[in-house]
């Protein structure tokens, strides 16, 4: 993995194509018991609570974002971290760059856009924001907890 951002994220990786990672599989061949693999792809409509008994097992849980406009990959990654996922989860396909913020508090640590992304533009995209409103998959703590302690 690469990190495109330089140093200000250990968290963030993006693939580095010259990286040789495990194929992830489709979710439908590994619930099947076709392979022993431990990458497994979400595809947009997948449900992601299916992989729920197998988490242990996983290192890397892949999830398609087929257009930018489709949301629904930001609810298997909040599904799967608040069940106690703890391996690389990577948003791939149409990641644009100022969606990374939001993936990040989803719970994504990972990323594989189509589109090169330039660091300049990720790290303005990054820093944009101090505070957060509610409550995500991330650490951070909502502004209105640290106003009312």
């Amino acid at each position: 993995m690469a990190d495109l951002a330089g140093n200000t994220d250990a968290l963030l990786r993006f693939r580095d194509d010259e990286a040789h990672d495990e194929p992830a599989v489709t979710l439908d061949s590994f619930l099947e018991g076709q392979t022993n693999a431990g990458a497994v792809r979400i595809e947009a409509g997948d449900d992601a609570r299916a992989l729920l008994p197998h988490l242990g097992q996983l290192a890397l849980i892949e999830v398609s974002f087929p257009t930018f406009r489709d949301g629904r990959g930001y609810s298997a990654a909040r599904v799967l971290r608040e069940a106690g996922y703890s391996g690389e989860l990577r948003a791939a396909g149409d990641v644009l760059v100022d969606q990374l913020p939001f993936m990040r508090r989803c719970g994504f640590d990972s990323f594989a856009p189509e589109a090169p992304i330039d660091p300049d533009t990720l790290q303005r995209s990054l820093d944009r924001y101090d505070y957060h409103y509610q409550s995500a998959a991330d650490a951070a703590v909502p502004v209105w907890k640290l106003r009312h302690g």
